[in-house]
C-alpha cells in the first residue's frame, strides 16, 4: 500500500507539472498578446470569414477571443457585442458550435503537442472542422427553415473585474482546481484498475472505440477528456505516452477525438445559456467529430508509419520511472 502510495503521488506531480510548464507560459503570453491588441488583429482577420458561416464580422471578435482565450471569455464578448445585433437561434448555435470545436488553442494544441501530435495538424484539424462545421450548420438550418427565430440570452456576465489583480486571482484558481481534478482523477483511476473495474470499462467502450479506430490503452483516458476536458484526458495521455504505453497511432486518432469532442457536459452547458440549440453544439458536432476521427483513422491504417513521422507525429522522450 506504501509503495501504491509513493507511485500515486508521482503520477500525480508527473501530470500536473508536466501541464503547469505547458499553462502557465502560455497563459503569460496569451495576456501579453491580449494587451498589444493581437485578439484584435485577429478578430479583423476573421470578420470577412464570418459570412461564409452566415454571421455577421463582429462574431469575428467573439471567436478570436475564444480561441486564444477559452469558452468563458468568449461568451463575456459575446454577450458584450450581441447587443448590437439581431441574431437568430440558427446563427447563435453556429457561433457556438465554432467555440466548442476551436478555443483556448494555445495552450490546448501546445498539449497535444506535448502527447505527440504535431502542433501545425492540431491547429488544421480544430480550425478547418470548426469552419466546416458551421458552414454546414449555416445552410442546414437556412435549407430547412429552422431556428430562424431571434435569439434570447439566458445568461448575463454582471460586472467583470478587468484588473491584472482579478486575473491572476483567476489563474491561480483554474490551476488549483487543476491540482485537485487531476488528484482526484488519478486515485480513481488507480482504484478502478485495482478493482479490475477499469476491464470492464474497456469491454464495454470497445466497440465504439474500434469503430473510431481508437484502441483499449487509450480508452480510459479517452473517456476522461471526453468528459471533464482536453486538459486532462491529454495530460493523462502525456504520461502514458512518455511512458510508451499508447501506440502513436492510438495517440493520433484519442488526441483527435479530444480536440473536436471534450468536456461535452460542462462546455455545452455554458454555450445552451447564449441561446444555442442543442441539434448543433451536441448532436451534429458528436456526429461530425465521430466522423471524422473514424475517417481519419482509417487513412493512418492505410498510410505508411513513414509518413505519419514526418507529418502527423513527433518523436516523444521517454519519461524515467
Amino acid at each position: 500500500m506504501k509503495n501504491e502510495l509513493k507511485a500515486l503521488l508521482r503520477d500525480i506531480y508527473q501530470v500536473t507539472s508536466t501541464l503547469f510548464k505547458i499553462m502557465i507560459p502560455t497563459l503569460l503570453l496569451v495576456k501579453l498578446l491580449e494587451e498589444v491588441g493581437g485578439v484584435a488583429v485577429i478578430a479583423q482577420l476573421l470578420g470577412p470569414v464570418m459570412a461564409w458561416v452566415g454571421l455577421p464580422e463582429s462574431m469575428g471578435l467573439v471567436w478570436a477571443t475564444t480561441l486564444l482565450t477559452n469558452i468563458y471569455t468568449g461568451m463575456i464578448i459575446f454577450f458584450n457585442v450581441a447587443q448590437s445585433e439581431s441574431l437568430t437561434v440558427a446563427q447563435v448555435t453556429v457561433i457556438g458550435t465554432m467555440m466548442l470545436m476551436a478555443h483556448t488553442l494555445p495552450i490546448e494544441a501546445r498539449i497535444a503537442q506535448k502527447a505527440g501530435v504535431r502542433l501545425g495538424v492540431t491547429l488544421l484539424i480544430r480550425l478547418s472542422s470548426a469552419l466546416l462545421l458551421g458552414f454546414l450548420l449555416h445552410h442546414l438550418y437556412g435549407w430547412g427553415g429552422w431556428l430562424q427565430q431571434p435569439n434570447q440570452l439566458l445568461w448575463s456576465p454582471g460586472v467583470v473585474d478587468q484588473s491584472y489583480s482579478a486575473w491572476l486571482v483567476s489563474q491561480l484558481k483554474s490551476l488549483g482546481m487543476i491540482l485537485v481534478i487531476i488528484s482526484i482523477l488519478l486515485t480513481t483511476l488507480k482504484l478502478l484498475r485495482l478493482l479490475h473495474i477499469e476491464r470492464l470499462l474497456h469491454w464495454l467502450l470497445q466497440p465504439v472505440l474500434r469503430l473510431l479506430g481508437i484502441g483499449p490503452t487509450a480508452t480510459t483516458i479517452t473517456v476522461v477528456g471526453f468528459t471533464l476536458g482536453l486538459a486532462f484526458g491529454g495530460g493523462l495521455l502525456i504520461k502514458e505516452a512518455q511512458a510508451g504505453h499508447v501506440p502513436y497511432r492510438d495517440v493520433f486518432s484519442a488526441m483527435t477525438l479530444l480536440a473536436l469532442c471534450h468536456s461535452v457536459i460542462e462546455d455545452t452547458l455554458l454555450i445552451l445559456l447564449l441561446g444555442a440549440d442543442i441539434s448543433g453544439i451536441l448532436w451534429m458536432r458528436l456526429l461530425f467529430g465521430f466522423l471524422v476521427v473514424a475517417i481519419i483513422s482509417r487513412l493512418l491504417h492505410r498510410s505508411s508509419e513513414r509518413f505519419h513521422r514526418r507529418f502527423l507525429v513527433r518523436e516523444l522522450e521517454v519519461a524515467k520511472s
